[in-house]
């Protein structure tokens, strides 16, 4: 039968007692005998600070050499017609979220251009292609040239990029009419299976 502490303290039921004199000081007499207070020094205790001075040193040198080490860029397909970036400014020269949005129109219209196959039967096709993308680099130059002139500006930025993307679509474009010639037509040859 579960009581209320209250009442007991209200009907006096338990008695109010005092902690003996020098409670406190007995206390701590047995708190230092049970944990006594190191003061002796270990004989180690400068092994551990050298240790440690030597794991911080090893791992400031790894992070500084990591931190520094120059970034080795996979390698990407060479770039077939770039503007010339002795002369005139690239989106790249703007900032660097420019830059990698011009790297991977680059890099995308070159690696579609090492897909797509050359073959006398798609000669006069893939020449047209060609012959459009040339002029769409002399704009992208010409472009290049205005950025230099002018200094960025959201029209010349938006032209640029648009270029690009033009480039890379014609490319699709030329590898989609490519798929839809006869394998003949293509170049390709046809596989029969014998059964």
């Amino acid at each position: 039968m579960a009581q209320d502490i209250r009442e007991l303290f209200k009907n006096d039921k338990i008695a109010q007692e005092e902690m003996p004199e020098n409670h406190e000081a007995r206390f701590m007499q047995r708190l230092d005998e049970a944990f006594p207070d190191e003061s002796k020094k270990s004989r180690f205790g400068w092994m551990r600070i050298a240790a440690s001075i030597v794991v911080l040193f090893g791992l400031s040198i790894t992070g500084y050499e990591i931190l520094n080490k120059p970034v080795v860029k996979p390698n990407t397909p060479e770039v077939v017609v770039t503007p010339d970036v002795d002369e005139t400014k690239s989106l790249g020269d703007v900032s660097p979220g420019l830059k990698k949005v011009e790297d991977y129109y680059l890099a995308s219209i070159n690696l579609e251009l090492s897909k797509i196959k050359y073959t006398p039967e798609t000669k006069d096709m893939f020449d047209g292609y060609i012959e459009q993308l040339g002029e769409l680099d002399k704009e992208y130059k010409r472009l290049s040239v205005e950025l230099t002139a002018s200094g960025p500006s959201e029209l010349t930025i938006n032209a640029l990029i648009d270029n690009l993307k033009l480039r890379l679509n014609l490319l699709y474009r030329l590898k989609t009419q490519l798929k839809d010639l006869t394998p003949e037509e293509a170049g390709i040859e046809s596989v029969k299976h014998s059964g």
